[in-house]
């Protein structure tokens, strides 16, 4: 029978401690609005007040297209990942004998391996699931982006319009937010790989992943830059 160690269970709970601390941080903690995905949200805002004024918004469909088409192949990549665990299912016993000749493991058995190949499948499902509702609400953005009267009829109701650019802005900012969470799905089953190396790996890795999302987040240049500020060199 499969015993999880101590260190396994700690290290395990602080990996996902970590995953929902930076979510919260990033998305609903007073410190978001600080923030790029913040930042990118206002100028999502902006686009469509843009978008708005034009008389052609063919510009505007292409960005649409291209944002569907990235979600679409992280998303067909996040399936390609889960097929991948499955078929490693059937290797756990050669990744246990791998595993167990590392210095940083004195065991590791089969059903624990097996037990870590079903998680990093959850972190995978997981972020296939953001992924496939952000496509769908890019999908009804475009919609919205179409119901938008043209600039000819601004004047005449200009309580409609902004109605409009509320509803189109506020449905690409949600699936932006489904989109990243997906994002940050993949970018935390990468840290999750270093508990096959065992569990202070993981408690390193987790860290690392973290740090470096952070950094972006609120330190890049791609933040200031967003954020319309001095970008540092």
């Amino acid at each position: 029978m499969t015993q999880i160690s101590l260190p396994d269970i700690f290290v395990l709970l602080a990996f996902l401690a970590g995953w929902v601390t930076y979510n919260w941080v990033t998305d609903r903690s007073p410190w978001a609005r600080h923030g790029l995905s913040a930042a990118m949200n206002e100028q999502r805002r902006r686009w469509m007040e843009v978008l708005s004024r034009r008389e052609l918004r063919m510009i505007d469909t292409a960005i649409m297209t291209g944002l569907q088409q990235g979600t679409a192949f992280f998303a067909s990549s996040c399936i390609f990942a889960i097929g991948g665990c499955f078929a490693l299912l059937g290797s756990s016993r050669r990744i246990a004998e791998i595993a167990a000749d590392l210095p940083l493991h004195n065991r590791l058995d089969v059903g624990l391996v097996e037990a870590k190949l079903l998680g990093l499948i959850t972190i995978f499902a997981y972020s296939f699931f953001k992924f496939g509702w952000s496509y769908r609400l890019f999908n009804y953005c475009t919609i919205l982006i179409g119901a938008i009267p043209m600039r000819g009829d601004r004047d005449d109701d200009p309580v409609r319009m902004e109605d409009a650019v509320r509803r189109a802005a506020l449905m690409n900012q949600l699936a932006a937010t489904h989109f990243n969470a997906g994002l940050r799905g993949i970018f935390f089953g990468l840290a999750y790989l270093g508990w096959f190396l065992g569990p202070w790996v993981l408690l390193l890795s987790t860290s690392f992943v973290v740090a470096i999302l952070a950094h972006r987040q609120f330190f890049s240049a791609a933040r200031y830059a967003a954020a319309e500020l001095p970008v540092r060199k």
